[in-house]
């Protein structure tokens, strides 16, 4: 953490006296004090920042007398990175609090929250991945009606206000999708204190799994008293508020109403006459909830080894920070028009098939492309300067280069599309900038870029000219005196004894440490400081240069600061083409990413055939999981997919543990979303029909920490599934009913997929241990067995004294296959991972013994047909009548009745040749 700064309090007392008289502040606020070249924390969050920066309570320190207010004091640089701890890991709100210099004259300066970064985007350094949404959420929930939910959004650095209001059941499924295809980071809730409401504590345990912070607001906040006069204040178009429906819904405008209280927009009144509002529509993407997300490996996860491990950061070959962010929005709203999604693939197939053309995208063009978003934001909060002009600039020159490229594709199938997509936009948006660009070119002097000066040419103001002259006569000047003092120490001014502009001391002179002793002694040579890099020193001629130069720099950039600031506002004035340019931008960085992934597959990825909604199958060849198949060391097993309406529908895949059950069914579900997003797919040849939602159930993923059970969490999942799926999606079940017993689990299992194949009808996909289910295809003709194959072979164990054994071993294949597997491998791979011999074989003596006695593990073993065992119990009830009656006519001894018995067996052709017996003689 580096040395810590020391907390330098004037009056002590004054300020714990103002610390403890502030307002109460909300459990999840922290408070930081900046003290100019530091930052304070007190109180109760001196103790979070001790425990969650430091790690140690040793950084404490008592402020004022008895009992004292623990303080405790950041260096810039733990303060930036307490930050992104505290908004992005900890979900918390940071206020910052700074002095005018007057006593205890303490003021809120800036605010921020997960959702709410715009205030801090400095400190963070740009270090933002995604679009932070900030949404606001009210419901009306009365009893045994379905749930009306009104939201309202926002990226609150962008002036747009989105609403949505829905009906939803009572797991609250729509509103979970509408997080996660929003990418909501935090969630304003109502909350009363003085009573719990189970319906908002839903809300909030959805909120916390998509992994937003959750702000709890009072009922007052989500009131639409005075949203009719507010919102036609804030948007551009004051008459649009009054017509448009968006205000007829009820719920949205209590949310907007939170929301708006929320971000203080009301209080800074350049935002009004900025907003759009517009209204979202929850069903024109896909819909996926958290357990899919999870399941199909989306985005990074904590513990993620690879950048590979997500789809993602598999996908993410973007070159610009949009281009990323537009990648993740893609992920969370895959598309569910066919046109659409084809006019993604014929973009993506453009740059598949022209290597040049994506690669001078990818290593040229778009390489040097800043983000623009942040650009534009910076002009829109009235931050930017002319560094930020320049960067504009520099975009600007590069769209030529661009069109060039994109005019120079000659392929007919693909020039229209490009066109369409970006070439007519982007020449557009050129000649918008021609004026901004002779602007730039006529008044910033872009020679002086190479020495990072951001200036105004000298040449295009009199008395600029007049300064300019003066300020580089002076610096010839300095020049020579470094050069006359170079002779008179006889050091070379090369290499040992520097000119510099240093930050604090303005021009001066350095000698390398082992040179410094030839100006001791010397009186015209005045030391400023020594330190790691050399020492300091100056001689009067060349201060009074020095302090000539500063005055004459500082009237340069007085008198330059007026010509900025026009050249500024004119820039700022183009803030909507620079979004529009940023948004064409991002989409073709996308798509190319998309391009270069499906080329550098390590199998190419083909292009799917998409059909519409509710039409068509999903038959997939060779298919391959995107993410694994990018692992080391791995030699990836492709596997066919027929997902056939009324042949294949529900698909039951058994076989051994590690088999490949779970990677068969996910890689499905990643597919599917691969080809609604547009990007082609790891086949040799796909077809897949549009899914209106993925629905998974993935692993027994416990959530003990928030107190709920393995089989409570599996059980909240499924119900999540049946009452959101439809004919139209798919379902992935992964293991179900294993966190209860056996023929409960089994009972589920059996129910819960009957229900799904009679009353749904979706494509559905269920990897499982219960072999039972497999039953399931002799009832419904739309349910097909699949099984991972596993090779068994027979070899010989090493002689241990009691003469040698024999020893199966199991080799796994990974691929799927038609029919049900007939045998559980779970022993098997316990042998694999070395268990202890002793155990090994308890637990094949147990498995036996449980076996219901029916030889099932025996090679050779065929079930009884129901016939058989009704024939078979017959014959075997008349052998046995007839046995008790010689038994107990002859008075025979226990071991003449056991030869008798065995008589009549032999005697009875009818019973041996049964297959019912035959299973019993195993015995």
């Amino acid at each position: 953490m580096g040395s810590r700064p020391e907390l330098k309090e004037e009056d002590d007392a004054g300020f714990c006296r103002f610390f403890r008289n502030l307002p109460e502040q909300h459990s999840d606020t922290v408070r930081i004090f900046d003290r100019g070249d530091y930052y304070s924390a007190h109180g109760e969050d001196a103790n979070f920042i001790a425990h969650n920066v430091y790690r140690t309570t040793a950084v404490l320190r008592k402020l004022g007398r008895e009992p004292g207010l623990e303080s405790v004091t950041m260096t810039t640089m733990v303060f930036r990175n307490f930050l992104r701890e505290a908004l992005f890991r900890l979900s918390k709100r940071v206020e910052i609090w700074q002095s005018s210099g007057k006593k205890m004259d303490w003021k809120m300066v800036k605010q921020a929250s997960p959702g709410n970064l715009q205030d801090i985007e400095d400190e963070l350094g740009g270090q933002i991945e995604n679009a932070p949404i900030i949404l606001a959420v009210k419901i009306s929930a009365k009893a045994n009606e379905a749930r009306s939910v009104g939201v309202c959004f926002a990226d609150a650095s962008v002036r747009e206000l989105g609403v949505s209001e829905f009906l939803d059941n009572d797991l609250y499924s729509n509103f979970e999708s509408l997080l996660i295809q929003l990418g909501v980071k935090e969630c304003l809730i109502q909350a009363d204190p003085t009573k719990k409401d189970i319906e908002l504590n839903k809300l909030r345990t959805i909120a916390d799994n998509c992994g937003c912070a959750v702000a709890e607001r009072g009922w007052a906040d989500f009131g639409t008293k005075d949203i009719e006069q507010d919102l036609p204040r804030l948007l551009k178009d004051e008459r649009a508020a009054g017509t448009l429906p968006v205000t007829d819904l009820k719920q949205a405008m209590g949310a907007a109403a939170a929301l708006i209280r929320y971000l203080g927009v009301m209080s800074d009144s350049s935002n009004f006459g900025q907003y759009q509002l517009y209204q979202h529509d929850l069903s024109q993407y896909m819909k996926l909830d958290a357990a899919a997300l999870k399941a199909l490996n989306l985005m990074p996860g904590p513990r993620d080894g690879s950048k590979t491990m997500s789809l993602y950061g598999l996908l993410n070959h973007c070159k610009t920070p949009t281009g990323s962010r537009l990648l993740a929005q893609w992920l969370k709203q895959p598309l569910m028009n066919v046109t659409d999604i084809e006019r993604r693939q014929q973009l993506v197939e453009a740059f598949v098939n022209n290597t040049e053309l994506r690669q001078s995208m990818q290593e040229t063009h778009l390489k040097s492309v800043p983000d623009l978003y942040r650009l534009a934001k910076k002009f829109q909060r009235k931050a930017a300067n002319l560094e930020d002009v320049v960067r504009a600039y520099q975009v600007i020159i590069r769209l030529p280069g661009f069109l060039g490229e994109l005019d120079a594709v000659m392929d007919e199938q693909y020039k229209d599309p490009l066109d369409a997509e970006y070439t007519t936009k982007l020449r557009e948006y050129s000649d918008s900038f021609a004026k901004l660009q002779e602007m730039v070119e006529t008044t910033v002097d872009l020679d002086a870029l190479d020495n990072h000066e951001f200036i105004i040419k000298p040449e295009f103001d009199e008395s600029l000219r007049t300064i300019r002259k003066r300020l580089d006569k002076l610096r010839r000047d300095i020049d020579a005196e470094h050069r006359n003092v170079g002779q008179d120490l006889n050091q070379d001014t090369e290499k040992k004894l520097f000119l510099e502009n240093h930050r604090v001391h303005g021009w001066c002179l350095r000698l390398t440490r082992n040179e410094a002793s030839c100006i001791r002694n010397k009186r015209q040579y005045q030391e400023i400081s020594t330190q790691k890099n050399g020492v300091y020193f100056t001689t009067s001629t060349l201060q009074g240069l020095r302090r000539e130069f500063d005055q004459l720099s500082e009237n340069y950039n007085r008198t330059q600061s007026g010509l900025v600031n026009e050249v500024v506002a004119v820039a700022s004035s183009y803030i909507p083409v620079i979004e529009k340019l940023a948004a064409v931008l991002a989409h073709l960085d996308v798509i190319v990413a998309f391009a270069h992934v499906s080329v550098h597959a390590p199998t190419s990825y083909a292009r799917p055939k998409m059909h519409p909604r509710g039409t068509g199958n999903t038959i997939l060849k060779e298919a391959r999981h995107p993410c694994m198949e990018m692992q080391d060391d791995m030699s990836f097993i492709t596997n066919d997919v027929n997902l056939v309406r009324n042949e294949s529908e529900f698909l039951i895949i058994t076989g051994p543990n590690m088999g490949g059950k779970s990677t068969y069914i996910r890689q499905i579900g990643v597919i599917a979303l691969m080809a609604q997003i547009g990007c082609f797919v790891p086949c040799s040849e796909a077809e897949l029909t549009i899914f209106d939602c993925i629905l998974a159930r993935v692993g027994a993923s416990d959530s003990q920490i928030k107190g709920v059970s393995t089989f409570m969490a599996e059980m909240l999942e499924t119900a999540n599934i049946l009452k959101t799926a439809t004919k139209e999606s798919l379902i992935i079940i992964d293991e179900l009913g294993r966190g209860t017993s056996t023929y409960d689990g089994f009972g589920l299992a059996w129910a819960i997929s009957e229900y799904i194949v009679k009353e749904i009808g979706a494509f559905a996909l269920f990897a499982t241990h219960f072999h039972e289910l497999t039953a399931l295809v002799n009832t419904y003709s739309q349910v097909q067995n699949l099984h991972v194959v596993a090779h068994i072979s027979e070899g010989m164990e090493e002689d241990s004294g009691a003469g040698p054994r024999k020893k199966r071993e199991v080799t796994l294949l990974y691929k799927v296959e038609p029919g049900f597997s007939d045998q559980s491998f779970g022993i098997h791979v316990a042998e694999l991972v070395r268990f202890p011999q002793k155990v090994i074989n308890m637990a094949k003596r147990k498995a036996d013994e449980l076996e219901d006695f029916s030889g099932k593990h025996e090679e050779g073993f065929v079930q009884a047909s129901k016939g058989e065992v009704e024939e078979g119990s017959k014959l075997l009830k008349e052998m046995l009548l007839d046995w008790k009656a010689d038994v107990e006519a002859q008075g025979m001894t226990k071991k003449q009745q056991v030869e008798r018995m065995r008589e009549l067996v032999r005697k009875n052709e009818g019973l041996k040749q049964n297959g019912f017996f035959k299973t019993i003689q195993a015995l």
